[in-house]
């Protein structure tokens, strides 16, 4: 098939860049793959980061084509025209939040007017953690323009036949972010990264409320100080970074909590979670998280709130442990458990055999099922 992916992609950063640079690696292995990327992705006002911009290493593939302004519908036009004239068979758009429905669901079809080129959506969630005005009507409008739809997780597939029960669509795990290298060995990885404690975890990724970076410094407070435990808190603050820092204060936390604010660049990503003795997600909602796929690559454990899907990616017992949400108290002790314990030892290797799920080739086959090429 001939395949045009359009969404974020390096020269721009996150994880959904990482996500669609090695969904076009897995399909290049069978398919001819061109990606388009934005050239405005988000108007500097609605955007709480630093920069749009890549500041790390580029580990993956070229810098894609930057032609999309996400706020200009007669770019939208012509974007669609550009994909119309190159006709494709597949048009793929990985879908996050409704901000976007109106841009993708008016390039799809300028994309397919008159042309045989089918849309796939990729959801990350169908209707966001944080809702605003007219989320529904533009997911509607996106989806509407759609044949076809991959979810990664049971939260957002219940979630899609309650929004779009007439959706064709396949369920497939979030494959590996396979992104960032190899496992570096905890020692060196410390060292290299100033952290002395002997027992860390870590809090990795963008900073927002329902995220509970706050829970999570909460649990700190109530944990056995005997046990040593350090957390490291590695991301960029989408939320006011101050008022986690008057927490720490407050709460006596200063020795037990090091904070890195600030967009981890590609090639340091595997040594913070190499680092780690455990990954701590103490979200107090979420559809699905790519940090636990990340934590995975790097056979790093994952203590997880029993929210969205997480819990279909953290196996209780087996892979980490599966809190309630919101309880502090909870969380420090399961914690605590997990270092009493010692179950990173068991933990290690069923993740070892875990992650053999979640693979790009997988995706790949579902796409290619939807889609009808082989």
């Amino acid at each position: 098939m001939k395949i045009i992916l359009l969404g974020t992609a390096y020269p721009l950063r996150g994880g959904i860049a990482h996500y669609n640079a090695l969904l076009a690696e897995a399909l290049r292995k069978r398919h001819h793959v061109e990606t388009i990327t934005f050239k405005r992705q988000y108007p500097r006002i609605f955007f709480p980061g630093s920069t749009q911009q890549e500041t790390g290493d580029q580990l993956h593939g070229e810098a894609a084509p930057q032609l999309v302004d996400s706020v200009n519908p007669l770019n939208w036009a012509h974007v669609g025209a550009e994909i119309r004239r190159r006709q494709p068979d597949l048009l793929i758009m990985k879908y996050w939040i409704p901000f976007f429905g109106p841009c993708f669901g008016t390039i799809a079809r300028f994309a397919r007017r008159g042309t045989r080129t089918k849309v796939l959506v990729i959801c990350d969630n169908v209707l966001p953690h944080e809702r605003r005005p007219f989320d529904r009507l533009f997911t509607r409008y996106a989806f509407s323009a759609a044949d076809f739809f991959v979810v990664q997780s049971a939260a957002v597939e219940r979630d899609l036949r309650s929004f779009w029960p007439q959706a064709v669509y396949r369920n497939v795990p979030h494959p590996l972010y396979t992104f960032f290298g190899d496992p570096v060995p905890k020692d060196a990885a410390r060292r290299a990264l100033r952290i002395p404690a002997e027992r860390v975890i870590l809090f990795f990724g963008y900073v927002r409320r329902y995220k509970g970076l706050h829970i999570l410094l909460d649990a700190m407070k109530e944990l056995d100080p005997t046990l040593g435990v350090h957390c490291v808190v590695a991301g960029e603050f989408y939320d006011d970074e101050g008022a986690y820092q008057d927490q720490i204060d407050a709460l006596g936390l200063r020795a037990r909590v090091t904070i890195r604010a600030g967009y981890l660049p590609n090639e340091q990503v595997g040594a913070y979670v190499s680092a780690a003795d455990a990954v701590v997600l103490p979200y107090l909602s979420a559809t699905q998280s790519g940090i636990a796929q990340i934590a995975y690559n790097f056979d790093t454990p994952v203590i997880a709130a029993d929210v969205g899907g997480l819990a279909e990616v953290v196996r209780n017992d087996l892979t980490g442990l599966v809190v309630p949400p919101g309880s502090p108290s909870l969380l420090a002790r399961a914690i605590e458990r997990f270092y009493r314990e010692g179950l990173a030892t068991r933990f290690i290797p069923a993740i070892h055999e875990e992650k053999k799920r979640y693979t790009w080739d997988s995706l790949t086959a579902a796409i290619e099922d939807l889609a009808g090429g082989t």
